[in-house]
C-alpha cells in the first residue's frame, strides 16, 4: 500500500470516528416545530385538524402519493380517531391516532411510521386566540436513536420536516381564512 493510500484510509477512518462521536453526543430526542398566525377563529381551524378526513384539504403529506390507500377507523373526529395510510415511495405507510384534544386549543396525535423506516413520534397542534387571529403551532417530537442521529448529520431533519410543516400551515391558513 502506498503512502497516499494509507493517508486516505487514515483520513477516512478519522472522519468516520468523528461522525460517530458527534452522533453519540447528539440528543436522544428530537423536536421540530413551526407556527403561523391565521385570521380565523380557533374553532374553525381545530375542526380541520381534529378530523383526519379533512386533512386532504391542507396536509402536504396527502399529495405525496395520489394513489395512497387511506383507512379511517375509531371515532369520526377527536379522541380515538385513527387514520392509516399505505403509499408508495416517500409516502410510506403508517398510522396516526388522536390521543388527546382540548377544543379548540390543542390536538395530540400518536404517529407510528411503518415504512420506509419504523419510528414512533408525537405530533401536537396548539391554537391560541389573539385579537382576531389564531396562532397555530405544529410540532413533532420523539426518540432520536443512534442510527437516526448519524443520518441527521447528513439530512437536516428540522429543515425536511419543518418545510413540510410550513407548507401544511400555509394550506391550513388558506383553507380557513376564506
Amino acid at each position: 500500500m502506498t503512502t497516499i493510500a494509507i493517508a486516505v484510509v487514515a483520513l477516512f477512518g478519522a472522519l468516520l470516528v468523528l461522525i460517530l462521536i458527534i452522533a453519540f453526543a447528539a440528543p436522544d430526542t428530537f423536536r421540530v416545530q413551526r407556527a403561523v398566525s391565521i385570521k380565523a377563529p380557533p374553532e374553525k381551524i381545530f375542526a380541520l385538524i381534529a378530523n383526519f378526513r379533512d386533512w386532504v384539504s391542507w396536509s402536504p403529506y396527502e399529495k405525496l402519493d395520489p394513489a395512497m390507500k387511506r383507512t379511517y377507523s375509531g371515532a369520526t373526529k377527536g379522541n380515538g380517531a385513527v387514520y392509516a395510510w399505505d403509499g408508495k415511495g416517500k409516502a410510506g405507510a403508517g398510522r396516526m391516532e388522536i390521543t388527546d384534544t382540548s377544543s379548540p386549543s390543542q390536538v395530540t396525535i400518536k404517529i407510528d411510521f411503518i415504512k420506509p423506516f419504523e419510528n414512533h413520534n408525537i405530533a401536537e397542534f396548539t391554537l391560541e386566540s389573539k385579537g382576531g387571529f389564531t396562532n397555530v403551532t405544529w410540532a413533532m417530537h420523539g426518540p432520536n436513536p443512534f442510527i437516526a442521529r448519524v443520518m441527521h448529520l447528513i439530512f437536516n431533519i428540522d429543515r425536511m420536516i419543518g418545510t413540510d410543516f410550513e407548507i401544511g400551515l400555509a394550506n391550513l391558513k388558506a383553507a380557513t381564512e376564506t
